[in-house]
């Protein structure tokens, strides 16, 4: 071990200021921090020369180094290159590089350090130069302070940051670079206390400077430099020992043989090699406690990461001296570091010592105190830190089989089922590694294949383990765990079969029919696995392209499987012919054979013994699993490509045409009039009907004509009323599949020239009677009915003309009102409803698994309603049914309705956007008619739709410009709706509906400036003159409203009617000047800008219209007449004459076109005057007009005035332009109050100049807020 010598005596570091790593813990040294006094390592060492002086025996009176003149390397005779663009470059080998330097350090070494120094600052990305008057007469701290302040800011990047093939390459030379320059000066040069004391104390300073470029670079330098040294002392160690085994050698020899010359130049060797010993542990005691124990817990994540990753280097290479406890406990606190990275780091350095079984053992103590984190550290939210420490605990379980209890094995084992596919390969490697690889010597003498065999055994293990990990459904997931470790055993199918059909042996004890279920799942998804190469869904990473010698395996392999189960297969399906699980896994094998080699290796028996048992387990079995497994097979083995198509062909022929004859048959019998169908005929019927259903699924049934039975079938189920639910489902199902394979022979151009007609005829037919069925009093068929109305009406729709397939046009069907009504009625009905109302779990509410299914089932119905609002087959305004109840099911649907909403606006923004008003009008009726017209803004009912409204105004996005259209349209709906009903208190109360302009409001932030404007006239068209002066609560969502179409704009015309109700709180409105001296004056540019760009505004928004809004009046601005004397009626008669006049062409809202008392005060006399008022408002307007455009001008001319004169001072130019502005303040009051900002004061960025800077700040670095709290509270074995 390294001694921990006092740094008090032996080293002195830079003088920093006095609060520079104050704040860091020394876990080394308890009495304190190492005084800082001087520059350099100056050792208080007997008989060693001070810093400063030149060391007379090491290169001393020798010439300039070979390429390298005054510290800079030449290329080709050209001196232009520093040793950083040496390294940079990276064109020059490292050793001719370092090579070079030492030259030039034996020629000079003042020099050659110099250049090593601005090398260091160079690579941190500081711009400037230690010059060698800074070097000889600076302190270290002086220096590093000198260059904080030369440090460019500007970017924030430095090299080892910067990102690109080429800084990726200087890190790797930088690295390099140091590591060689040690491991050629390790002979003489880092001994002459010169050279490795000034490098140290340098490194030492720059880790504790506030920049983080200095403290990165330095750090890792001061690291690599810690791992050359560790290599120089590996060495010496080495050669110390050899030496005494040497002397010990020469001294128990006989007198008279030993040497004594020899033998006192191997003590002198030996003492020599012992002072350079103590040397190198000096440097490093000085690196380790004045960077390492600081920068291990930096702020910085890179930089703890790099002291990590270097610690666990000087443990694996020196184990002697680092692999201890000392040492230990800084990997194992920052295995608790809140950075996945750091981490990251502290797992692979531990990795690497549990690789070798001798360090290993050397760890007990550690892996006892430190083994539950690592454990937990499998689960971790970084994916690559919790594979990493799955693979330590591997390597632990190689060590040492006592190390990990059955509990931390558990909690490794259920990881093979995770999604993440590198973690379950490495929880595969971990279980495989447990439960596999120890054989006893009894195990030795076994058959390779075979059921006695090894893999036997283990078979059986994996087998115990799937049913014990009770995740049974999830085989193929266990298997992809295994695969990268244990294919072979995977692969071994001969066992498995064996297994399976094989008698036990005396003795063995036979396998229970739970893990005969459990060993033939996991063979058909070893079947799978070896066949598509490709892991289970939810592990996919990205289509991967095989290598022609993984494609050569899986070809092998898929031969092999052929063979073997061409002849095993229906000797099994023989054996478990009623067992429903284990048949329907079986009868999925074929379809991953190679079916020539039923030709090539004369297989045909085999061939006609598979068909037999596919037939019988057809004939034994009703339910849809199995019938569907033989459809599949027999589909996988009918392909026309392979000889074998007629005999299997042959087979799948007479077995259809046998279920068809049986089921006309039975059907004959159970439609007689006048007989009540018994039990055991419906049982005959629901079971040939599920047949002919799987198959049909799969296969061709047209030549059959079932049609036409079934939909005789259906037809008396409607008009009797007692027809069994499972044979209407499936009868159902039937003719869906009668349908679909029609539709593809008329669209492959196959067809007679009537299917057409038919095939229009039976659509249209079926979907009739689907509709009627949507009635039906069992839940099943509706649910049965309406699912395949919905992909009839989907496939059926004008989408079944695309792609050149015009010829359709025909089979196109619309669904009416009718059959639209009745399926949102349906969705209504059986999907929002509450969990515990749901009657289709049948009593089994307690049951979870049963809930989550009947959940599934409602979420599969809401998406195919909302595919045909999608797909335009249903009108978008129905789906505001389905909006409104977007923040009541959120959890269970939220995801549907929101990708709808999404979706229909692609569409058609603005009747996506009347469908969202519509959905807020339904649920503000639902709530007048619950609560009563005196609507409570603070019940639950209204806050709720506020927040919904709220919801919807999110899902428009940022982009107004998109949305403008839509948005603007929201709210004419809107306030159609709000004004749509008269007042329940008849007159003088509010609208009925007026509250709902308190919901549209959250809309408002939509609309753009212009919009905005444009929706507030729209609004006071509907306004009478009395609402506008009401202030009392009922009218609250009104005056909100109006408020929130007001706000953020510097709108030019804005009405009287407003200046009035808000009390001159509009935008325009004369407003007190403030002080000159909280005036913030504006730049000369950025006041010309200002005033030119306002008397343009002013005209420019005259003429903005907005898309969907009708034509608006021009309203006259509240600026040009006092509102303290202007009376009411002019305010009215100005507000809400006008737009009937000029725009004759709009509907006049109800309001409008009703009798209104009030307007019986307006006489001849008033007329008059609105008159005048009318032509002295348009003879103002213009005057304003003109003096906006005379003003801009003339403040424009005198601007450049003021830049072109020569004397004048920037004190001079406000009260200049103020004359100008005084000269017309009574005329132009409007424009002078434009030029009051309301601005906030802003913050100047801070001086880029480091100079400016008196003293740096102390170095505070919080240990809690990179690490976890459990760290600090952590005591150390």
């Amino acid at each position: 071990m390294i001694a921990a010598q006092d740094l008090h005596s032996e080293l002195q570091f830079p003088q920093e200021t006095e609060s520079q790593l104050s704040s860091d813990t020394d876990f080394e040294d308890p009495d304190g921090r190492s005084a800082k006094t001087g520059k350099g390592l100056l050792a208080a060492r007997k008989g060693k020369k001070a810093l400063g002086d030149k060391a007379k025996g090491v290169g001393a009176g020798r010439g300039p180094g070979v390429g390298r003149v005054n510290g800079h390397h030449q290329e080709n005779g050209m001196e232009n290159m520093t040793l950083f663009e040496v390294v940079k470059a990276g064109k020059s080998a490292t050793q001719a590089v370092v090579d070079d330097w030492i030259e030039a350090y034996k020629h000079d070494r003042d020099v050659a350090l110099l250049d090593l120094i601005n090398f260091f600052i160079q690579c941190s990305g500081c711009r400037g130069a230690v010059s060698g008057e800074m070097f000889r007469n600076m302190q270290n701290s002086e220096i590093i302070r000198k260059m904080t302040e030369e440090f460019d800011e500007d970017s924030g990047d430095y090299p080892l940051t910067l990102s690109g093939p080429q800084w990726k390459k200087f890190r790797i030379s930088f690295s390099d670079f140091i590591a060689v320059l040690v491991r050629q000066c390790q002979y003489s040069i880092i001994y002459d206390e010169y050279m490795m004391d000034t490098i140290i104390s340098l490194l030492t300073g720059l880790s504790d400077s506030q920049v983080r470029a200095f403290r990165h670079t330095s750090t890792l330098a001061a690291m690599k430099l810690m791992t050359a040294l560790v290599n120089v002392a590996l060495n010496l160690s080495i050669n110390m020992d050899n030496t005494q085994r040497q002397y010990e050698a020469e001294r128990n020899k006989a007198v008279a043989k030993r040497a004594n010359d020899r033998l006192e130049l191997l003590l002198q060797k030996r003492k020599e090699l012992q002072e350079n010993q103590d040397e190198i542990e000096n440097m490093m005691n000085a690196i380790f406690k004045g960077v390492f124990v600081h920068r291990y817990r930096d702020a910085i994540a890179e930089i703890r990461a790099i002291c990590i990753e270097e610690i666990g280097v000087w443990m694996k290479l020196y184990s002697d001296a680092f692999l201890n406890d000392s040492y230990l406990k800084y990997v194992g606190w920052t295995m608790h570091d809140k950075q996945g990275e750091v981490r990251l780091k502290c797992l692979t350095a531990l990795q690497g010592l549990f690789y070798s079984r001798e360090l290993g053992a050397r760890l007990e103590l550690f892996t006892s105190r430190f083994k539950d984190r690592i454990v937990s550290m499998t689960l971790d939210k970084e994916y690559d830190v919790a594979v990493q420490a799955i693979k330590l605990l591997t390597l632990v379980l190689q060590s040492s089989d006592e190390v990990l209890t059955a509990e931390d094995c558990e909690s490794v084992y259920h990881l093979v089922y995770s999604a993440h596919r590198p973690i379950a390969v490495s929880a595969g490697e971990f279980l495989f590694k447990k439960l596999f690889s120890h054989q006893g010597p009894e195990e030795e003498g076994l058959p390779r294949r075979g059921r006695q065999s090894l893999n036997g055994s283990l078979i059986k293990t994996t087998v115990f383990f799937f049913l014990e990990s009770e995740l049974h459904e999830h085989g193929a997931y266990l298997v992809d765990s295994l695969w990268d470790c244990g294919s072979d055993l995977l692969k071994d199918w001969e066992t498995m079969i064996s297994l399976l059909l094989d008698e036990p042996m005396p003795g063995e004890e036979a396998l229970t029919d739970r893990q005969e279920t459990a060993l033939v799942e996991i063979m058909l998804c070893a079947i799978r696995q070896a066949c598509e190469c490709h892991p289970p869904v939810g592990r996919a990473t990205g289509k991967r392209v095989l290598t022609a010698k993984e494609k050569k395996t899986q070809l092998d392999d898929r031969t092999r499987i052929t063979e073997m189960f061409a002849v095993a297969l229906p000797l099994l399906l023989a054996k478990y012919c009623v067992d429903i699980d284990k048949v329907t896994n079986l009868l999925q094998i074929p379809k991953y054979f190679d079916l020539d080699i039923y030709t090539t290796g004369r297989l045909e028996k085999h061939l006609d013994a598979l068909l037999r048992q596919i037939w019988e387990v057809q004939d034994k079995h009703t339910d849809t699993e199995v019938l569907e497994a033989c459809s599949t097979t027999y589909h996988s083995l009918c392909n026309e490509e392979f000889t074998i198509f007629n005999r299997v062909d042959i087979a799948r022929s007479q077995l259809l045409d046998e279920l068809v004859d049986k089921f006309d048959r039975l059907l004959e019998d159970f439609l007689q009039e006048g007989e009540e169908p018994d039990e055991d005929d419906a049982y005959q019927v629901l079971s040939t009907l599920k047949k002919i259903s799987a198959f049909h699924n799969a296969h061709d049934l047209s030549k059959w004509d079932l049609f036409t039975s079934n939909y005789r079938l259906l037809n008396t189920g409607l008009q009797n009323g007692d027809m069994p639910e499972q044979i209407v489902i499936h009868a159902m199902q039937c003719t869906h599949y009668i349908i679909l394979w029609h539709l593809a022979k008329v669209s492959d151009g196959t067809s007679l020239k009537g299917d057409m007609v038919t095939l229009r005829k039976q659509m249209r037919a079926f979907c009739l009677m689907c509709q009627r069925y949507l009635n039906s009093i069992n839940t099943a068929v509706k649910e049965q009915a309406f699912t395949i109305l919905c992909d009839l009406l989907l496939i059926f729709s004008h989408q079944i003309m695309s792609s050149g397939r015009e010829q359709l046009e025909p089979l196109v069907y619309t669904p009416d009102s009718s059959l639209q009504a009745e399926l949102l009625n349906f969705i209504l009905d059986q999907v929002f409803i509450d969990q515990d109302d749901d009657s289709s779990t049948d009593g089994q509410q307690d049951d979870e698994a049963s809930k989550i299914e009947a959940l599934h089932k409602r979420r599969n119905l809401l998406a195919a309603y909302c595919k045909l609002i999608v797909y335009n087959v249903v009108e978008m305004n129905t789906g505001a049914d389905i909006f409104k109840q977007y923040m009541r099911y959120y959890n269970d649907y939220g995801d549907i309705i929101k990708d709808t909403m999404s979706k229909t606006r692609q569409i058609d923004k603005v009747q996506c956007a009347k469908t969202l008003v519509l959905s807020l009008q339904m649920l503000f009726n639902d709530m007048l008619s619950e609560l009563g017209f005196n609507v409570d803004r603070s019940s639950s009912a209204f806050c709720g739709i506020k927040e919904l409204a709220r919801r919807f105004s999110l899902t428009f996005g940022l982009d107004q410009m998109k949305t403008r259209e839509a948005i603007a349209m929201l709210h004419k709906d809107g306030i159609e709706f709000a004004f749509k009903e008269p007042s329940p208190q008849g007159e003088g109360g509010p609208p009925l509906n007026v509250a709902f302009l308190d919901i549209l409001s959250e809309f408002s932030s939509k609309l753009i400036r212009q919009d905005k404007r444009t929706v507030h006239m729209y609004l006071e068209r509907f306004m009478t003159f009395q609402m506008a002066l009401q202030r009392e609560d009922c009218w609250l969502p009104l005056i909100s409203y109006r408020n929130s179409l007001q706000v953020g704009g510097d709108d030019d015309t804005m009405s009287i009617i407003s200046g009035i109700s808000s009390r001159g709180s509009t935008v325009r409105s004369k407003k007190s000047k403030p002080a000159a001296a909280s005036k913030r004056k504006l730049p000369e540019a950025e006041e010309n800008s200002c005033s030119s760009t306002d008397a343009v505004w002013m005209n420019r928004e005259q003429n903005v219209q907005t898309p969907v809004m009708m034509h608006s009046p021009h309203l006259t601005s509240t600026v040009l007449r006092d509102p303290k004397k202007m009376r009411p009626e002019d305010s009215y008669a100005a507000a809400y004459a006008m737009p009937t006049e000029q725009h004759p062409h709009q509907p006049v809202p109800p309001q409008q076109q009703q009798h209104h008392p009030h307007q019986d005060t307006i006489d001849y006399n008033t007329q008059v005057t609105w008159m005048l008022t009318q032509r002295q408002q348009a003879e103002a307007r213009q005057q304003q007009e003109r003096v906006s455009m005379h003003y801009a001008k003339m403040r424009n001319h005198m601007q450049q005035a003021i830049r072109r004169g020569s004397g004048l001072m920037e004190d001079d130019e406000e009260p200049i332009v103020e004359d100008v502005m005084m000269s017309s303040e009574d005329r132009l009051e409007d424009i002078n109050e434009g030029m009051d900002f309301d601005t906030m004061d802003i913050d100047l960025p801070a001086s880029k100049n480091r100079r400016e800077r008196t003293e740096l700040k102390p170095d505070y670095f919080d240990p809690s807020s990179i690490m976890d709290d459990s760290v600090l509270n952590v005591s150390m074995f």
